[in-house]
């Protein structure tokens, strides 16, 4: 796999990441100055049980498929046709589940919502195969196609009926035509159909790698959920909705830039699985240069959050600022995440993630039994502190399986993380001068931005020489 594929996939990625997130995030803070926080507390309710039951389509063997190197239409197609019963059985189960969540939450409303919203289920389990399919061959200029489609379609329909008074079904119905659509499109541009094939035999080769990440992904997704079923049980909907919204903002950014390099990590380190040293030096670069440029944006995000959310959302939403801050530096912290973990996957060593992620789970539960009764404020404190100490634990095994220590991780990445905490803690200020929020935002952003990169010049970062001769190679060659 060469060089310049593996950069334009992740090009591919970026470009379809930041402007789907872009038209997301646009949407969600239009359709939160129509709705209420109370209204967003309730799809982030239901979205809950989505999540957990999508990881059965999302996680597992679509990973398998792309970590197998001799993958054909069989595997596909028998990962296919289990996806989509596996789907069906699930929607089932949640559908008469769904009296018994709403009375859990005492709310009659949830039934139905439940019940509408799990079709997205349905459509998920023809769709997953085509993602798995797209990300093995470094596809991404299809999935820009499918993404752009649906989330347009989307966000039409969802502003629409928000505009109209649907409140909260404004919000179902902008998910539901969001995966509908996707699919789609996606079957129509991508040339991959199902066969009438189903291989017992290959369905338990895909399984002992598969099942050790799906039950590591149920552990992680649950586990993240669980302090937002916590917390609308036992607090408001609109605690719940700061907590989510001010997550949703950080997650963006890493989104756009951490998860466009994962998904291509992956595939590529999987081809190099044989060579461990090669692995470790692919590693080391996706950790040094997604912190790099990750950091600084978290941390300028952070210093500009209570004019940025007072500009966008209006006064309404400031409760969530705090949120929005411990999280952004939670989800800094992901680069070290994702590149370890992918290196374990490369490997095909499931059984150490499936370890690594009870250790942490097991962890983040006694934080989360430590936290829940002081607040939704202390439990994203709580979140935050989980992450930090997950660093460790993530890069353990990396230790003796391609000699890359916790230590040296972040030896690494520690000039550029502390460069971006001082900048951040210069551009905060700007934001409490007293200037129009529009120009208080503007100015830590842009502040904030040159400074970092003049420092990083001048200090001669190695991972900004990387990334200049990166960008002059592929100049070069063009």
């Amino acid at each position: 796999m060469t060089l310049s594929r593996v950069i334009s996939g992740i090009l591919w990625r970026f470009v379809e990441r930041s402007a789907s997130h872009g038209i997301s995030l646009g949407v969600t803070i239009l359709l939160a100055r129509l709705l209420t926080p109370a209204d967003f507390g309730t799809i982030a309710l239901l979205t809950i049980f989505i999540n957990i039951l999508q990881v059965f389509v999302d996680s597992g063997f679509g990973s398998a498929l792309i970590q197998k190197k001799d993958a054909d239409d069989v595997d596909f197609s028998t990962v296919f046709y289990f996806n989509c019963i596996s789907c069906a059985v699930m929607y089932a189960v949640l559908y008469f589940l769904a009296p018994w969540i709403a009375d859990f939450y005492q709310d009659e409303m949830l039934t139905e919502l439940i019940r509408v919203l799990g079709v997205v289920l349905l459509i998920s389990g023809v769709r997953s195969v085509q993602n798995a399919y797209i990300i093995r061959n470094l596809a991404f200029r299809l999935s820009f196609n499918a993404s752009m489609v649906a989330l347009i379609t989307s966000a039409m329909v969802a502003v629409a009926m928000a505009f109209y008074g649907f409140g909260v079904w404004a919000l179902v119905m902008q998910q539901i035509v969001n995966v509908a659509m996707g699919t789609i499109t996606l079957w129509c541009v991508t040339t991959w159909r199902p066969k009438l094939t189903f291989s017992r035999q290959r369905f338990h080769f895909l399984f002992s790698f598969g099942s050790r990440l799906l039950l590591s992904s149920l552990l992680d997704t649950g586990y993240k959920n669980l302090s937002q079923l916590v917390i609308g049980r036992m607090y408001s909907p609109s605690d719940l909705a700061y907590y989510t919204q001010g997550a949703r903002y950080p997650m963006t950014i890493v989104s756009n830039i951490n998860a466009s390099i994962d998904s291509v990590l992956f595939p590529v380190l999987s081809q190099v699985q044989d060579d461990p040293g090669h692995l470790r030096n692919m590693m080391r670069r996706a950790i040094c240069v997604s912190s790099f440029l990750l950091w600084p944006l978290m941390m300028i995000l952070a210093a500009a959050a209570e004019p940025l959310v007072r500009l966008l959302m209006t006064e309404k939403w400031l409760l969530l600022v705090p949120y929005l801050q411990v999280f952004c530096f939670s989800y800094a912290l992901w680069p070290i995440h994702t590149a370890n973990l992918n290196g374990i996957k490369a490997l095909g060593r499931s059984d150490i993630f499936l370890r690594l992620e009870i250790i942490k789970k097991g962890m983040g539960l006694c934080i989360l039994g430590a936290t829940m009764f002081y607040g939704p404020f202390a439990m994203a404190c709580g979140i935050a502190l989980s992450g930090l100490i997950s660093t460790a634990i993530n890069s353990w095994p990396n230790r003796k399986l391609l000699g890359y220590s916790c230590r040296e991780q972040w030896k690494d990445i520690a000039p550029g993380c502390l460069l971006a905490i001082l900048v951040g803690a210069v551009v905060y200020p700007l934001g409490h001068m007293g200037w129009h929020d529009a120009m208080a935002v503007v100015a830590e952003a842009l502040i904030g931005l040159l400074l970092y990169g003049f420092l990083a010049y001048v200090l001669r970062l190695e991972v900004l020489k990387y990334l200049l001769q990166t960008v002059e190679g592929i100049r070069k060659k063009r």
